[in-house]
């Protein structure tokens, strides 16, 4: 009787332990660990038997295991190309918004010495046309003033 109160916790334990190994085997996936038991209980079974390994149903769930393996790698390898596609366009985004406002910036930026250097230019226009007068209404007295037209 004391044999039995023990028995049970430690089935329990080694079938905890048999599923975590599966599923640890299998990366998480519950359908691979699955096919992965279901292929060893059959190969067991055929070398219990006395059968050649690689016979029916034991190649058959080989396959199935290899399948389900080589589909949940390409999901992840999927997964993983759209999370950094996303990634990269969201970066890309993000560069192509600061680009406008670096845009915008410098445009404003090349609008204002615009209109500074309009605002020189016209300042220095108006300095020279005050100089030519000036500079005209001397020259005019001075030879008004040879002709006795002048002071």
């Amino acid at each position: 009787m004391a044999g039995r109160g023990r028995l049970v916790p430690t089935l329990g334990v080694v079938a905890l332990g048999t599923v975590g190994y599966y599923l640890y085997s299998a990366g998480g996936n519950p359908k691979v660990a699955e096919k992965q038991f279901e292929h060893d209980a059959a190969s067991a079974s055929a070398r219990m038997k006395g059968d050649l390994p690689g016979k029916g149903k034991e190649a058959k769930l080989q396959g199935e295991v290899w399948a389900k393996q080589a589909g949940a790698k390409l999901d992840h390898v999927v997964d993983d190309a759209k999370a950094t596609l996303h990634e990269t366009d969201a970066k890309l985004s993000a560069k192509m918004a600061e680009a406008d406002v670096k845009i915008d910036h410098l445009k404003a930026d090349g609008l204002q010495k615009a209109k500074e250097l309009r605002k020189d230019t016209d300042k220095k226009i108006d300095e020279f046309d005050t100089t030519v007068i000036r500079k005209t209404q001397e020259a005019k007295s001075g030879i008004a003033s040879w002709f006795g037209f002048g002071k």
